[in-house]
């Protein structure tokens, strides 16, 4: 299969008129210039804009289907995301009952292996009580060098992040254990200071958990982990980008504070790609109305009901370029977590999306088609 493109961002540089040749599921030519007229030869598929697919780093699930919950099928999740443009998912599990988290951490290890799924997102169970969001406070916990292990070892290397709060007791020590096992540790939920947050940094903390959510908001006398996350060039920062979780004038602060090294995340939940209703989240009771998750006692945001797509749609109606845009839903985020590049370049699975204007209109992921969402 040749495809062309009037527009094709690939990843690596290239923005501009290109085609791209496609067999057995993987890149395996490609190339710039002009763009012939359609029909000219057979085999040949004329599209308007191309770009890599989505890599979600955060994500909890879709279609009713939960990714922490023990004895459920991720397949429509999985799906779901594909269709929208997310050929990547990473799996996030929020805070459960420890034997929950291992045994479901085990069910999921096989998918990560066969590369349904990129790898596991721990969220929780290491997190503040003061900032603990939709995280049950009565399963949080210190991390404990016996739990970090525990977990490790249940994940059998397919543990690729856990968020955690800096400020806890054995939180440096944990990330340092984390690190030596080659697992990447973002800083989230938290209430920790500036200084405790650089300290984590300095211990190899390299990502921040959703910006602004989960978090004391930036003050001039009291930065805390939004004034580091937007200051210190060590830290790739997640953004929610749904129109609800974060304004868009902080969006952009963040943008231009974190060029280059900020990801779009979906931290889409079951409700996805359902609508409104009663859902659960971690074993608690989530309401979805007019598409925003909140806790059933209103107390607090519970995920997102919106993929990826949606965040890059907004950024593009907003005037966005369509690079930076690929940077943070692709080159970014697999630079983050240590996945194999993803640029649209000879030798790379063929993961690629056509967008009509900020829509993705439809989304190929390892060289085949799939159905409109």
């Amino acid at each position: 299969m040749f495809i062309r493109a009037r527009r094709l961002v690939d990843g690596a540089g290239h923005d501009g008129p290109g085609w791209l040749q496609v067999a057995d599921g993987v890149i395996v030519a490609g190339g710039d210039g002009g763009v012939p007229t359609a029909g000219e030869h057979d085999g040949v598929l004329d599209l308007e804009t191309v770009m890599p697919g989505f890599i979600d780093t955060h994500v909890h699930g879709a279609m009713g289907a939960e990714f922490s919950a023990l004895g459920t099928d991720p397949a429509p999740a999985i799906e779901h995301h594909a269709h929208t443009g997310s050929t990547t998912v990473v799996a996030s599990l929020a805070t459960g009952e420890r034997t929950t988290t291992i045994e479901r951490m085990r069910e999921l290890a096989p998918l990560v292996r066969a590369g349904a799924l990129a790898g596991l997102h721990l969220e929780g169970p290491f997190l503040s009580v003061e900032r603990r969001g939709a995280h049950n406070p009565l399963l949080l916990r210190e991390p404990a060098a016996g739990s970090v292990d525990e977990l490790l070892d249940a994940a059998d290397g397919t543990l690729l992040m856990v968020t955690l709060a800096p400020e806890l007791p054995g939180a440096l020590e944990a990330i340092a254990r984390l690190r030596a096992a080659g697992v990447t540790v973002a800083i989230g939920h938290t209430a920790a200071s500036a200084d405790r947050v650089r300290e984590a940094v300095d211990t190899g903390a390299t990502v921040v958990t959703h910006l602004f959510n989960g978090m004391p908001p930036l003050h001039h006398r009291a930065p805390g982990p939004v004034g580091i996350a937007l200051t210190d060039e060590r830290l790739v920062v997640e953004l929610i980008g749904d129109g609800r979780h974060v304004d868009d004038e902080a969006i952009d602060v963040a943008r231009r504070a974190a060029s280059a090294r900020y990801v779009l995340v979906s931290d889409a939940m079951a409700a996805t790609g359902l609508g409104d209703g009663r859902y659960r989240l971690a074993g608690s009771e989530v309401v979805v109305s007019e598409g925003a998750a909140m806790l059933a006692d209103g107390s607090s945001l519970a995920g997102s009901s919106t993929p990826v797509a949606g965040a890059v749609s907004r950024l593009l109606r907003r005037g966005v370029d369509l690079p930076e845009i690929v940077a943070a839903t692709n080159t970014v985020p697999a630079r983050s977590l240590g996945l194999a590049p993803r640029a649209l370049v000879p030798g790379a699975t063929a993961d690629l999306l056509e967008l009509a204007g900020s829509r993705v209109a439809r989304v190929m992921r390892r060289g085949t088609w799939l159905a409109s969402s």
